[in-house]
């Protein structure tokens, strides 16, 4: 069965403008699946996959000149190279292959933004479009089910999340998911990074995750791992790097009272949370609800704008009182803010928050009215 990607239309759009498509996103999330609708899609040019985990395509692709890359690539007029971080200076082959063959469409693929993204900052500039694909989004699902059928499995959804492998085989999902973070999770990290201590890296990982929700301290992280603050700030932006977490800093206008150091810490995937946790148990036997629904709802939310390339910029807002609001969107100078409730409870906006932001928008998302949200 396959589903549909959101992301492919958005793609398509920006096909042969004479830059780079570069598809960032983690392992398993279904880069190469979408490498293969678009070559379908596309079937009336000539096209070469090549998949830059092969050692002689990483060699054919390394320190060429523009003679040597025509000459291995022949006439195709799209070239779709999927996990092309593997590619030793693979920004500068980029930038040879779209100065000298502007005809030439190059679609690339990331499994993290460590090598990739850090080797194409200055070789490409101006000649690139970058997008991120995600697990697959409850919007996208809705190709094979229904609304109801979508709260029935929204349960299951929080527990073992969303990559296409565990949504596709269900009936596999623990297994699939623990996989999942065994295998592939950290692959691209302690390939490219130079990770000395993986435990600190998964102990850091575990305690990220019993944080959702919460704001996180470097500083206490550091003292709880034993490690300086300095390397807790790198190992979170290699985590970014990753699309393993994500970041949501707080808002602030300069109001004496509001935070403006910590940051709270999500997951791009529940199902890795949990697994991370070793916690895949039923809703009604977990104490983290309320996390797990602040986090599903703020991924399906940043899928759906990304899907739809609505941009926005994204806080959470809380006072040292503990007045505090989950999530704010800021757009053209304008607030919404969100409240997230698992249970039907009501609330209404701290009056701290109306009272120094008294044009902005308040809303409580909860599981009766969600789909709005996302």
């Amino acid at each position: 069965m396959r589903i549909s990607r959101d992301l492919q239309p958005i793609i398509e759009k920006h096909l042969f403008k004479k830059k780079v498509i570069i598809i960032y996103g983690a392992r398993q999330v279904g880069k190469t699946t979408i490498l293969k609708a678009l070559e379908e899609k596309l079937a009336s040019h000539t096209s070469r996959y090549l998949n830059c985990d092969e050692p002689d395509v990483r060699t054919a692709l390394t320190d060429k000149t523009s003679t040597e890359l025509k000459a291995y690539l022949g006439d195709a007029n799209i070239i779709f190279l999927d996990e092309a971080q593997r590619v030793k200076n693979i920004g500068l082959t980029l930038k040879l292959l779209v100065d000298n063959f502007p005809e030439m469409q190059i679609i690339a693929t990331g499994s993290s933004s460590f090598d990739l993204a850090n080797q194409i900052v200055e070789p490409l500039t101006g000649r690139k479009y970058e997008f991120i694909l995600y697990p697959f989004s409850l919007e996208e699902l809705r190709q094979i089910q229904n609304i109801q059928e979508e709260k029935r499995t929204l349960e299951q959804r929080m527990i073992f999340g969303m990559y296409p492998e565990i949504v596709l085989k269900s009936s596999e999902a623990e297994e699939l998911l623990r996989n999942i973070t065994r295998s592939y999770l950290y692959k691209d990290i302690l390939a490219f990074q130079n990770i000395r201590n993986p435990e600190v890296l998964d102990k850091l990982l575990q305690a990220l995750a019993l944080q959702i929700g919460k704001e996180v301290s470097y500083r206490e992280l550091s003292n709880l791992l034993n490690i300086d603050q300095k390397t807790v700030a790198n190992y979170i932006g290699i985590l970014e790097k990753a699309f393993i977490v994500f970041t949501l800093k707080p808002y602030s206008r300069n109001i004496r009272n509001e935070l403006k150091k910590l940051r709270k810490i999500y997951f791009y995937d529940l199902g890795i949370r949990n697994a991370l946790i070793n916690n895949l148990n039923p809703l009604s036997l977990r104490e983290d609800v309320g996390g797990l629904w602040e986090n599903f709802l703020l991924v399906e939310r940043m899928k759906k704008l990304e899907n739809t390339e609505n941009s926005v910029n994204r806080y959470f807002w809380r006072t040292h009182q503990k007045a505090e609001i989950d999530y704010l969107e800021e757009k053209n100078g304008k607030l919404r803010a969100f409240e997230f409730k698992w249970g039907k409870k009501s609330a209404r906006a701290p009056k701290a928050f109306s009272d120094a932001y008294q044009d902005a928008k308040f809303q409580v998302i909860s599981k009766d009215n969600y789909e709005i949200f996302i």
